[in-house]
């Protein structure tokens, strides 16, 4: 109803498990790296849980599209089978030919057996997905981990992916399953969303539906982050409510109103799960606690404050602000006053953003001219990519490059510089003032939008299998100097050997290993995203870093 008003392509809060609007926060990162290890294990069990909505079934169907075609899979979306009906259940989803009525246990695993062993004489996987795995009763669960006998001697024949809720942890933990808990490879809990990680999720789906112009004022994110506990489907249902409500108000952008109004209409439903509506509940009444203890505290104080203290003047920031001292200020005062001097000045935002671009180009040892070519477009004429991209704290810490971060605050917007990252504090440069805040400080102006240089690693965009030339023999020596398992001696790389700089399938298989890794798609093909990640090798001391390896480096590095 409303996709026209705001100009989606489609719907952007739809609670269907839709790969192409997987946010991969960190954990959804971890726990997609360790069903990618599970299943290249071959064989066994892997188990996936997590709360309602969380993201389960959506990060096992990227999974599965990530899977290479010469594997076959049995999705089971109906637990509550017995074991006949669930073996029948298997051998329907791999077109296995069975009789017409056949309720034998017996016949129906003798049928695929037969059938796992041609597939595999054929030189196919076989892979079989159980969602809501909490609801499988012991004695099928028994006869899943019997299952996993169907082997020949040297590889299983059937690897088997258990999602469920947090209960199918505890009930693997029985004593009389402890055989089949033995044969877990892989397995993770999947948690909620932090607060920047919900107000990334909803940028991202945002602009996967076509939209990158924000929709959601700071204030509706932040209340959203509390109100959904960070549950991803509870986060949906409220965006989708939010934005009917502002299509029905013909307003433009959904603020913190709309939003609360939203989740409250969405629990007032009544036929949302238990789990949801503590979560909808929980934070509101923590807020309402907090907000009473804080007015008791704050009463003496500001009656003090009141007698003893004068008048406050702010005397920054002013035109003049490059012209401070580099020297870093713990304070978030100066954050705030200078993003409220550049409210409703877009002359003075657009300078901030120059000079912004200038000191980061400076780091990279190159100059930045304002005009009508963009950075990005000035960045790759020096040999420097960029991205731009939303993410948290950890992913800058992995991507290890100083960055733009866009900054929103009560009075206004601004772009800092990034320069240094620690485990609790930050160091941000504001158009020539440099402050260093803890995180859990800047994190309230900072909703994970970022951008960052980078220096391609090879001299290449794309390289896949069956490619020729340097390029290739350039990622061989690249992958042995990032430890890549099965890499060539690199003295052997300097000879004039052709096999070198031929892309094969071993090469192949060996990014694939890179990108499983780093928690990237796994199809062995060298572009930009897997080039990005090969470009942060320890090994090149020209590289702007972001994060120090001590605190003396960043406080160093706070002044330099």
């Amino acid at each position: 109803m409303y996709e026209q008003h705001f100009g989606f392509d489609h719907k952007p809060f739809a609670i269907t498990p839709d790969p192409r609007y997987l946010y991969l926060s960190d954990r959804h990162r971890e726990a997609l790296a360790h069903l990618l290890y599970g299943v290249s294990e071959g064989g066994g069990f892997v188990q996936l849980t997590g709360e309602v909505g969380t993201g389960k079934t959506t990060l096992c169907r990227s999974l599965l599209e990530q899977l290479p075609p010469e594997v076959d899979i049995a999705l089971i979306l109906n637990p509550r089978l017995d074991a006949v009906e669930l073996v029948a259940a298997i051998c329907d989803e791999l077109k296995a030919s069975c009789p017409p009525g056949c309720t034998s246990l017996k016949v129906l695993v003798g049928i695929l057996n037969d059938h796992l062993l041609q597939s595999h004489a054929a030189g196919r996987r076989t892979v079989m997905v159980i969602d809501e795995a909490q609801n499988l009763n012991p004695d099928v669960l028994e006869q899943l981990r019997l299952l996993t006998n169907l082997e020949t001697s040297e590889s299983k024949l059937l690897e088997i992916i258990l999602l469920g809720q947090p209960e199918l942890r505890e009930i693997l933990d029985r004593p009389e399953l402890r055989q089949l808990a033995q044969r877990i490879t892989a397995r993770y809990h999947l948690g909620t969303l932090s607060p920047e990680e919900t107000m990334a999720y909803v940028r991202h789906r945002l602009r996967v539906a076509g939209v990158s112009r924000p929709l959601f004022t700071p204030g509706a994110l932040k209340s959203l982050a509390g109100l959904s506990g960070g549950v991803p489907r509870l986060i949906n249902v409220i965006c989708d409510r939010a934005l009917l409500g502002a299509y029905v108000e013909d307003r433009n952008e959904v603020d913190k109103q709309i939003i609360q109004r939203a989740a409250r209409e969405v629990q007032a439903q009544g036929n949302l799960p238990e789990r949801w509506r503590r979560s909808l509940g929980a934070p509101a009444m923590r807020r309402r606690l907090l907000a009473a203890m804080l007015v008791l505290a704050l009463i003496p104080a500001a009656m003090l404050a009141h007698r003893t203290m004068p008048e406050y003047i702010p005397s920054w920031p002013e035109k003049n602000i490059a012209e401070k001292q580099n020297t870093p200020v713990e304070s978030t005062d100066e954050l705030a006053q200078w993003l409220a001097a550049l409210n409703g000045d877009a002359e003075a935002r657009a300078d901030a953003e120059t000079t912004a671009w200038e000191n980061l180009f400076e780091l990279w040892g190159a100059e930045y001219h304002d005009g009508n070519r963009s950075p990005c477009h000035q960045a790759r004429e020096l040999g420097l990519e960029c991205r731009e991209d939303t993410g948290n704290w950890t992913m800058l810490r992995r991507l290890d490059r100083p960055a733009l971060l866009r900054l929103n605050g009560p009075d206004g917007t601004g772009t800092a510089l990034l320069t240094s990252l620690d485990r609790d504090r930050a160091v941000i440069n504001l158009a020539g003032e440099v402050l260093a805040l803890p995180i859990n400080t800047l994190e309230q102006y900072w909703y994970g939008d970022y951008r960052i240089l980078w220096r391609p690693p090879l001299e290449a965009e794309l390289l896949r299998e069956g490619d020729r030339g340097p390029a290739v023999r350039q990622l061989r020596s690249l992958l042995a100097q990032q430890g890549a398992a099965g890499h060539e001696n690199e003295n052997e790389m300097t000879t004039t050997d052709d096999r070198h700089d031929y892309f094969d399938a071993d090469l192949a298989a060996r990014v694939a290993e890179f990108q499983a890794a780093h928690g990237l798609q796994t199809d062995g093909i060298v572009g930009p995203q897997t080039l990005l990640w090969m470009s942060r090798s320890p090994t090149k001391p020209e590289t702007p870093r972001l994060t120090p390896t001590d605190k003396t480096e960043m406080n160093q590095n706070s002044k330099d």
